[in-house]
């Protein structure tokens, strides 16, 4: 019960659900890579995933940890405005180049929350739940990048979805080495290399992201392909 009443549970319990959320989304960008290098290769790895019970299994583990991480991440924020104000994480020794992020964490979180829905309405939906409830029986739910090209053939998405890239990068660059700090790996060696592999990760995770947004508007946006 000390994970769920306590403030260190607490703040256990967000970074770890942090970490496997980074998982993901490393997944997820090696995965959307594959659609700038071979857009056949995207589609069969659509397929191989799809509403297979591994991967219904892995969506129902993911929403537990997007859930978790959540609803956690308004306990820590109540917790912490009524202990400090409006900080969102309560670490010592933060660094001035993480400032802003730290103090705008519920902010940013926020901005992911909603580019998440519509993430989901765009693709999940038209996807794994379409095969399941063929609730769009004219798309194929298997055919991945012909969402990607008709939602990022729209500026107004693509602006849409790198303010959302932007939102992870400042949300992950702090939240990575805070959780690490959390869980006790903060010595003052390990904290500094900590802080710059989380920039590096950060990075590179969403330049791929944003990449893939702005190649397939050029493509099939502004050239019309």
């Amino acid at each position: 019960m000390w994970l769920s009443n306590s403030s260190i549970g607490r703040k256990l319990v967000m970074s770890i659900s942090g970490l496997f959320l980074i998982l993901f989304l490393t997944f997820h960008m090696a995965m959307n890579a594959v659609a700038v290098i071979s857009e056949e290769g995207y589609n069969a790895v659509c397929e191989f995933l799809g509403a297979n019970w591994y991967a219904l299994v892995g969506t129902m583990v993911l929403a537990f940890g997007f859930a978790v991480h959540i609803v956690y991440a308004f306990f820590l924020t109540a917790q912490n405005r009524r202990a400090r104000g409006n900080q969102s994480y309560a670490v010592t020794d933060r660094p001035k180049s993480v400032e802003w992020a730290s103090q705008n964490m519920l902010v940013l979180g926020l901005i992911v929350l909603c580019g998440l829905l519509l993430h989901f309405s765009q693709f999940w939906y038209n996807m794994q739940f379409n095969e399941i409830a063929k609730v769009r029986p004219e798309v194929d739910p298997s055919d991945g990048v012909a969402l990607i090209k008709e939602t990022f053939s729209h500026p107004a998405f693509v602006v849409i979805y790198l303010v959302w890239f932007g939102a992870i990068w400042f949300h992950l660059t702090h939240g990575f080495w805070s959780a690490l700090q959390t869980i006790g790996w903060n010595n003052k060696i390990w904290f500094e290399r900590w802080k710059m592999i989380g920039k590096i990760w950060a990075t590179v995770v969403c330049l791929a992201f944003a990449l893939v947004t702005i190649i397939f508007f050029f493509k099939y946006g502004l050239c019309g392909a």
